[in-house]
């Protein structure tokens, strides 16, 4: 009798095949964008689809260390860290602190700006490999 009763509850709240479809399009919007990105970085794009492989890419992309990916970990100081991290991606390709922000609220638009935008890859946190040379 109870399993007839939850099985009742479940059904009775489904999740509509219309957003899960929103979600599924956002979701393949977001990974074509990272691969594109990490293409502009000269990076491999499929590393996107390979979970910890992908965020060591990042890392790279940005001039981080790999083991930063242990602070993701910890709650409250992931959210601090996240911010760093899109901070420092969004300096990488030219773009400013405002352009963060954007990211951190507003990631389903601000990251295909970031990958089919005009903006190209300089360097980790925006230093061109120019400016290396003369540093």
């Amino acid at each position: 009798m109870f399993g007839l009763t939850y099985m009742y509850e479940l059904e009775k709240h489904h999740i509509p095949k219309w957003l899960l479809i929103a979600l599924s399009l956002i979701l393949l919007l977001l990974v074509i964008s990272f691969w594109i990105i990490y293409t502009k970085a000269d990076k491999p794009g499929w590393s996107v689809i390979i979970p910890v492989y992908g965020f060591i890419v990042l890392m790279e992309i940005i001039g981080r260390p790999w083991w930063w990916g242990f602070f993701m970990i910890i709650p409250f100081a992931n959210i601090v860290f996240l911010i760093i991290i899109l901070n420092q991606l969004s300096f990488s390709f030219g773009k400013d602190s405002g352009f963060t922000v954007g990211m951190f609220f507003l990631w389903f638009i601000f990251f295909p700006i970031l990958a089919f935008g005009k903006s190209r890859y300089i360097g980790p946190e925006g230093v061109s490999q120019y400016e290396l040379e003369f540093l």
